[in-house]
Order: C-alpha cells, then structure tokens, then sequence
C-alpha cells in the first residue's frame, strides 16, 4: 500500500501512537493532518517512552521523513518544548527529517488564554476542553483571522498582521471577558522565544509531497483523537475541532491529490474516554477502578483519569463506518487478563427498544448499555507474538468483535512495545 491512513475509531486514546510507530517501518513519509497539542500519542521504544503530543509518531525511524500538515493547530510554543525533549532524548531532528508545512496556521498565545475563559464561563456546562486552545484556534482560522507559518520568514509582513489580530482579539480578550490585554510586546518575546526556533523547519511540504508521491514513496496519514470526536461525526458538541476522520487526511496533509490505499483503524480492546460528553457503556465504581487501574487509564497530555468501560460494539462499528476502515489494529488485549468474565456492551436500550444503530447525539444521553459476556483467559498473554499461542478464549474475544463490526482485525496489541504485537 503507498498511502495508509491510520486513524481512532472511538473517542480518541486508542493507541495510534505505537501502531505508527511500528508500522513507520514499511513507510518513507508520515504526515500529522489535522488537530493540536490537545492530545498525546505514547510510544515505547528504544529511546523511552514519549507521550508525543505536535510531533508525528514516526519521528523515531530513521529515514522516515515527519510532515506537520496545514491542517494542524500548530503551537510553536508546544512544538518546540516537545522537540527539546524528544532530541534531548538522543532523537535526531533536523529539517531532514521533519518538515511544517508553510500553510498551517500558529496557534497564538490568546487561543489558550480564551478556551480557559470560555470553560470558566460555561461551568458546569463546559465541553471538557484540555484548554490547549484548539477551539478558538480552529474558530479563528476559519474565520481567517489566523497567522501561516510561512508568514514568520516575511517579517515586515508578519508584524503588519499581527498588529491587526492584536487589535481585533483584544476586544474580545478585555470587553467579553474581562480579560488582561495582550501587547506588541508580548508577541514580540513568543516570536523571539518559539517561532524563531522552528523557521528552520518550515517549508513548502506540499510540494514535497507531490514529489514523493511522484517518486512513488509510501506516505502514512496519522490522526489524532478519534471518529466519535469528529466535528462533523462525533457526539456533538463533546467533539474536538477538526475532523479526525481518514477522509480529511489529503486535504490537511497538503496532498488534496492523494488516494488512500488502506485505512487502519485502532480500536481498544475496552473502551476509555477522557473529557466530557455522552459515554454509553461507562463503567462506575470498584469496577472501573480496576480496569482504569490495570489499564494505566490516565490522559497523555492532562493525567486526568481516563473514563472506562467495555468495549463498545454500536459506537465501534459506526467508528468503522465513518472512517472507511479497511483493517483494524486491537490493541491493549493484555490488559483483559485479570477478567473471569468480560463484559461487552453488544446493543443500546433506546426509549424501550434495542438498537445496533449508533444514536444521534442528542439521544445519546438517553442510551443504555444492553451487556453481553465473554470468557475471560485469566493468563498473561503480554509474550505471545503469534495468533495461535494465543488462548482459545482469547482469540474467540477477537473473532466476535470482528464479527461483530464489520472489519478485519488484522493487528492485535499485547503491550505497547513495538515487538508486542500479533499479526493476522
């Protein structure tokens, strides 16, 4: 395959991060198209364990060139305290092997600034924002009312346009909510401090990419969050800004020419959610407890405590659906292993009636769980590299889910190791 996009089929935390990271190995380019520093993928490898959050999973690889399309929220902020990490780490980063696209837009200073006034504001209404200001970047970008990245190697310009935001964001920074104002000044000391530390890395990526298209390169789309945290697909408003599906991937790319080859989808082998919104199939209490506990269920980017349940076989297969998967990757099987008895959450109870259509979402929060259980293995499985060492009870988990929804499981995660996986 030379294009394959991998993306999350539930709400995002599913484990695309090390699926990159391993499958980075058959491909010559990986582009980040879309969303921020709002989220975190975690790879384990040789270097250690990274929670990478800007920067694409396949930074690790040698050779692999690592694109931030124009579809991203770039924070040059973020970016560069990330890439001071991961080098600081022994990773070689140079503008040979990762490349910002001179069309993606800067996330400002105010933009993080403004999502924390507006949660404040909404209270006990708030959409459960990690306050990384992607709503208001993405708001202002369509509104374009944003800076490229390009602009920063046109200083003259630059400047110019900035003072234009300024005027036009402090009204609504100091007369909506009350809000200190932002200076000249203050930009002036983010472009010395951030913005000019990552100009190296800015290019024209798009036509790069239509040469290593023409050359024939294999180029791997990653995603961030997932299908139910699509703007336009997810359970809405509890959505990020962007649209985390694979259908986006060549337009925030910066190769709207590209045809993906295969999607991969990750699904967890249970269900976690952070934030905010509509979860069917949560788990409360002592139960949650453990499997939050055995799965190490806290946010990559917040720490916050994972919300847990089973896996979700209505919201799984309209994941599915929407991101036109062609394969899927289970990961974190292992960590089932504790279970006498595994639950599945097989329909949804809908005003008295079952149904295996995934709701619209303002009847989400009338959805209820209609369980099923499956034998638990109780044995550790985290060494097995092969489907058939796996337990009978195991591979029959794995079957009826991809039975269940509609897709090939062509991947199942036993840890999160790169070696820790079996092929099918």
């Amino acid at each position: 395959m030379q294009n394959c996009a991998i993306v999350g089929i539930n709400w995002g935390d599913e484990g695309k991060g090390r699926m990159v990271d391993l499958l980075t190995q058959d491909f010559d380019v990986v582009v980040r198209y879309q969303g921020g520093g709002n989220a975190g993928h975690t790879v384990i490898n040789d270097y250690g364990k990274f929670a990478l959050h800007l920067l694409p999973s396949g930074i690790f690889r040698p050779g692999v060139v690592n694109i931030l399309g124009n579809g991203v929220a770039l924070d040059p902020e973020n970016l560069w305290k990330e890439m001071e990490e991961v080098a600081g780490k022994g990773v070689p980063l140079s503008p040979d092997n990762l490349k910002i696209s001179d069309r993606a837009s800067l996330l400002m200073p105010w933009h993080r600034d403004l999502d924390g006034l507006e949660e404040a504001r909404l209270k006990d209404k708030k959409f459960g924002s990690t306050k990384q200001g992607i709503a208001p970047f993405y708001s202002d970008k369509y509104q374009k009312k944003t800076v490229l990245a390009g602009e920063l190697l046109h200083p003259a310009h630059l400047r110019e346009h900035l003072r234009d935001l300024l005027e036009w964001k402090n009204l609504t920074l100091t007369k909506v909510y009350g809000a200190p104002a932002v200076t000249m000044a203050d930009l002036e000391t983010w472009l010395e401090t951030y913005c000019e530390k990552i100009k190296p890395y800015i290019c024209d990526t798009g036509a790069f990419l239509r040469q290593a298209q023409n050359e024939g390169k294999k180029i791997l789309f990653e995603a961030q969050l997932g299908a139910l945290r699509d703007l336009d697909y997810g359970i809405h408003p509890y959505t990020t800004s962007s649209n985390a599906i694979a259908a986006y991937a060549p337009v925030g790319s910066g190769l709207p020419s590209a045809k993906l080859d295969a999607v991969v989808g990750v699904v967890k082998a249970y269900s976690s959610c952070v934030g905010e919104g509509p979860f069917t199939c949560e788990m409360f209490g002592a139960e949650a407890d453990a499997l939050r506990e055995a799965g190490a269920e806290y946010g990559a980017k917040t720490g916050r405590p994972r919300r847990v349940g089973p896996l979700d076989i209505v919201a799984t297969r309209y994941g599915v659906q929407v991101q036109g998967a062609t394969n899927i990757a289970l990961t974190k099987l292992d960590v089932l292993s504790y279970m006498d008895q595994i639950p599945v959450c097989a329909h949804y109870r809908l005003d008295g009636e079952i149904t295996d259509e995934f709701p619209f979402p303002a009847q989400l929060a009338d959805a209820e769980p209609v369980l099923e259980y499956k034998e638990g293995w109780k044995c550790d499985i985290s060494g097995v590299r092969t489907w058939e060492e796996l337990p009978q009870a195991a591979r029959d988990y794995v079957l009826y889910v991809e039975q269940q929804i509609g897709c090939h499981i062509g991947y199942v995660s036993v840890g999160p190791e790169r070696d820790s996986i079996i092929l099918r």
